[in-house]
C-alpha cells in the first residue's frame, strides 16, 4: 500500500520533509503521506508501470528536458532570495567564500533560466490532425452515400474500403460510446471502436430502438451554417443595425431607435454602408433570423412571422432580465472551458455556463475552430458567449451576427484578458485604459442586442493603480447588465492572492448593478467568504479545473473526501463526452486526448481531503511529494506529464507513435 510506504519512510529518517513544517505555499499534507522524489518515483514505477518509450517522453521543441518545478513559493521583492538576502549580497558571499567569480556566474546563468520557466509553451510541437490519418477514407463512404461522391472527379480522399483498412491502426476498444448512445455512429469503418458496431461483411450495424431514442435527444446548437460561412467569407453579409449603431455614435448621438419614417425614407443607405469590403449592397444579404427555415443563397427565403423588430428596437427596461444572483457561474476558460468539460462541471452543480473566448474578427470571417467555441449542449440551461475585440464596428457587427444565428442567454465582453497577444492590440484588459473606445462598444453592442450584456474586468492593468471603482459606474450608466470583477490587475496575474478587499468596494460603486466576484474559490468556506462582501454571486475558474466537484461542495456545505476510482470515472465521463463531441475516428480521439492532457494538468494539483492536515487547501498551494491511499491516486498526484499521457492510455487506448505532449504553461508539468 501507498500509505505503508509513507510510514516506512518516514519511520527510516529518509523522508525528512515528514518532520518538517510546510512551508509557505505547500500544501498541509500529514506526515505519514509525505515522502521524496525518488520514493515518489520508485513507488509508480513499482507498481507495474512501463517506461514510456522515448518518442512520447515530454521534451522542450529544442530537445532539452523540462526542469522539474519547485513548490510554489510566495512572491518576494525584487532581486531578494529566500533567504533574505539579494541577488548581489548572495553574489558578494559566494565570491569571498570561494575567492573566485564562477558561483557567481552560475547564479546569473540559473536566474535567466528560472525566467524561462514561466509563461507559456508557445513554440510546442503540434500535430496537423491530417498528420493521423495519411489515407483518409472519402466521406462520401463514410456518410453511406458510395454511389456518389461528394468531391467528384476531383476527390483526393481513398475509395477503396479494403485499402484503407489495411492501413488503419488497431481498434482502442471493445466498445463505441456513440454507438452505445446513439445506436448508430456516424463514423462507420473509421470509427477507432469500429469492432463493435461492424458488421461480418463490413457494414455499419444500427440499434434501432436507440436510434429512435436518439432522434429525440435535441441536438448541439449554435454551429455554423456552411451557407451563411460562405457569405461571411465572401464579405457579402450586411449589418443594417449595427452600421446604424455605429452612425448614430460616429455623429456623438447615443444609440437609439431609429423613427419608422426615417427607416423607411433611406431603406438604401443601410446597405449602402455595409462593412468596408464587403462587395456591392445589392450583392450583399440580410443576415437570417433565428427562425428562418431557408438557408441564405435559396432562391425563396422563409423569415417566419412578420414582426416589427427591424424597425421598432426593445427599449432597455423591454429587455429580458439576467437574473443569476446567487447562482454558481463557472468562467470562460480558454482552452480548458471546451463543452465536454462544462457538462461535467453542469454534472456537478454549476448554474451558469459560458463559452470560451471567442475572437470577434474570426468569427465575422466564418472561422470554423472560432464558431466552435460557441456551441452550447442541451443540458446548458443558462448559457452565454464571451467576446474579444477592440474596436466598436468589428465588435458591433459581431454581436448583431450572433442575435441573428445563435441561441443565448447573455453575451459577455472580455475586458480582462492579460496576455500580449490580446493586450497589445488594444483589447481585452487593455479596454480599461480605453475608455472612449469600452464606452462605444458597450453602447454599440447593447443597441443591436436583443439579449443582455455583460462585462468581465479586472481590477486594473498596473498591481497598485485600481481602475475598477471609476469603471463600474460608467459600465452601469451604458447599459450593462452584469459585471464580473476578477479580484487582480493585469500585472499581478497570479502572484498574489486576489483582492476581496476592493472588490467589497467595488460592490458599493457598482449598486445597484449586480457585481459577481471571481478569484481563488476553492472550497465552500471561500465561497462563503466572498458573499459576505456583498456581490451578487461568485464565479469559478482554476477552483472549477482542480477540482469540478467544488459546485456540489458549495451547494451541500461540505469537504469531499472523493477517492480516486470517483475522479477515473469522471475523466472516463470526459472522454466520453469529448467522443460524442469531436468524433470517434483517430482525429476525433486524439482532440479528446490533448484536451484530457491540458486539465491533467491541473488536475494533479489537487490534494485529497483525506490526506491534510488543515482544511481546507488554499488555492495557492502546490502539494509536495506524498504517496496517496492508493497507486491511482498517487498517479493522479504526479506532475510529470509521462504519467499524464499513462492516464489518457488507460482511458484512450495507446498514443500515436512519435506522441509529444507539452502543456500550455511551462511551470505545469516536467520530465
Amino acid at each position: 500500500m501507498a500509505e505503508g510506504a509513507a510510514e516506512e519512510a518516514a519511520a527510516d529518517g529518509s523522508g525528512d520533509s515528514a518532520t518538517r513544517t510546510p512551508d509557505r505555499g505547500v500544501a498541509p499534507i500529514k506526515p505519514q503521506y509525505l515522502t521524496t522524489k525518488e520514493q515518489f518515483h520508485e513507488f509508480l514505477e513499482a507498481r507495474g508501470r512501463e517506461k514510456v518509450p522515448r518518442e512520447t517522453e515530454a521534451v522542450e521543441p529544442d530537445g532539452h528536458d523540462l526542469a522539474e518545478p519547485e513548490a510554489k513559493r510566495v512572491r518576494l521583492e525584487d532581486g531578494q532570495m529566500e533567504d533574505g538576502q539579494t541577488g548581489a549580497e548572495q553574489t558578494g558571499a559566494g565570491q569571498t567564500e570561494a575567492g573566485q567569480t564562477e558561483e557567481a556566474a552560475e547564479l546569473r546563468e540559473q536566474l535567466p533560466a528560472q525566467r524561462r520557466a514561466r509563461g507559456q509553451n508557445k513554440s510546442r510541437p503540434h500535430l496537423k490532425p491530417t498528420h493521423y490519418d495519411e489515407n483518409k477514407l472519402c466521406p462520401s463512404l463514410v456518410q453511406g452515400s458510395a454511389a456518389r461522391c461528394f468531391f467528384g472527379d476531383r476527390c483526393r480522399f481513398l475509395h477503396d474500403v479494403g485499402r484503407y483498412l489495411e492501413t488503419k491502426p488497431a481498434d482502442l476498444g471493445p466498445c463505441c460510446v456513440l454507438f452505445e448512445t446513439f445506436g448508430r455512429c456516424p463514423y462507420g469503418v473509421t470509427c477507432r471502436f469500429a469492432g463493435a458496431h461492424l458488421g461480418p461483411e463490413g457494414q455499419n450495424l444500427v440499434r434501432e430502438e436507440l436510434a429512435a431514442r436518439g432522434a429525440h435527444i435535441p441536438p448541439i446548437r449554435n454551429s455554423l451554417d456552411k451557407a451563411l460561412q460562405q457569405q461571411l467569407r465572401k464579405r457579402k453579409v450586411r449589418f443594417e443595425r449595427a452600421e446604424r449603431a455605429l452612425r448614430q455614435l460616429s455623429q456623438g448621438q447615443p444609440p437609439g431607435p431609429v423613427p419608422a419614417a426615417a427607416a423607411a425614407a433611406t431603406p438604401e443607405a443601410a446597405v449602402a454602408e455595409g462593412a468596408p469590403g464587403q462587395g456591392d449592397g445589392d450583392t450583399q444579404q440580410a443576415l437570417p433570423g433565428p427562425d428562418a427555415t431557408a438557408l441564405p443563397s435559396s432562391p425563396v427565403q422563409t423569415c417566419g412571422p412578420l414582426t416589427d423588430e427591424d424597425i421598432v428596437r426593445l427599449r432597455p427596461c423591454e429587455k429580458k432580465h439576467l437574473d443569476i444572483g446567487g447562482k454558481l457561474y463557472l468562467a470562460p476558460l480558454t482552452t480548458c472551458g471546451n463543452l465536454p468539460f462544462r457538462r461535467i462541471c453542469k454534472r456537478f452543480g454549476a448554474d451558469v455556463t459560458c463559452g470560451e473566448m471567442a475572437v470577434c474578427t474570426n468569427l465575422l470571417q466564418g472561422q470554423t475552430s472560432e464558431w466552435a467555441l460557441l456551441k452550447r449542449h442541451h443540458s446548458e440551461d443558462l448559457f452565454g458567449v464571451q467576446l474579444e475585440g477592440a474596436f466598436p464596428d468589428t465588435m458591433t457587427r459581431c454581436a448583431e451576427l450572433l442575435n441573428r444565428t445563435i441561441e443565448v442567454d447573455f453575451v459577455d465582453i472580455n475586458v480582462g484578458c492579460p496576455i500580449d497577444l490580446v493586450y497589445k492590440k488594444g483589447g481585452g484588459c487593455a479596454l480599461m485604459s480605453r475608455s472612449t473606445k469600452c464606452r462605444q462598444i458597450v453602447l454599440g453592442m447593447n443597441q443591436v442586442l436583443d439579449v443582455p450584456l455583460t462585462v468581465k474586468i479586472r481590477t486594473g492593468v498596473q498591481e497598485r493603480t485600481n481602475l475598477a471603482h471609476r469603471l463600474l459606474p460608467e459600465l452601469r450608466d451604458w447599459g450593462v447588465s452584469l459585471v464580473t470583477l476578477h479580484g487582480r490587475s493585469r500585472e499581478q496575474r497570479y502572484t498574489k492572492l486576489a483582492d476581496w478587499q476592493y472588490i467589497e468596494q467595488c460592490v458599493k460603486a457598482a449598486s445597484p448593478m449586480p457585481l459577481f466576484g471571481n478569484g481563488d474559490i476553492l472550497s465552500y468556506e471561500d465561497a462563503n467568504r466572498a458573499m459576505q462582501t456583498g456581490v451578487a454571486g461568485v464565479m469559478i475558474a482554476r477552483g472549477a479545473l482542480l477540482k469540478p466537484w467544488l459546485f456540489t461542495e458549495i451547494k451541500e456545505q461540505r469537504h469531499w473526501d472523493i477517492s480516486s476510482s470517483e475522479r477515473l470515472d469522471i475523466l472516463r465521463d470526459f472522454t466520453h463526452y469529448g467522443l460524442e463531441h469531436w468524433g470517434s475516428d483517430t482525429q476525433g480521439v486524439e482532440k479528446t486526448r490533448r484536451f484530457l492532457l491540458e486539465w491533467l494538468s491541473f488536475l494533479c494539483r489537487y490534494v485529497p481531503v483525506g490526506l491534510l492536515e488543515r482544511l481546507p487547501q488554499k488555492i495557492n498551494e502546490r502539494p509536495p511529494y506524498y504517496l496517496g491511499r492508493d497507486y491511482l491516486e498517487t498517479l493522479m498526484a504526479s506532475q510529470n506529464s509521462a504519467d499524464w499521457i499513462h492516464i489518457s492510455e488507460m482511458l484512450l487506448g495507446p498514443v500515436p507513435p512519435n506522441f509529444v505532449f507539452l502543456p500550455k504553461h511551462k511551470a505545469n508539468s516536467y520530465k
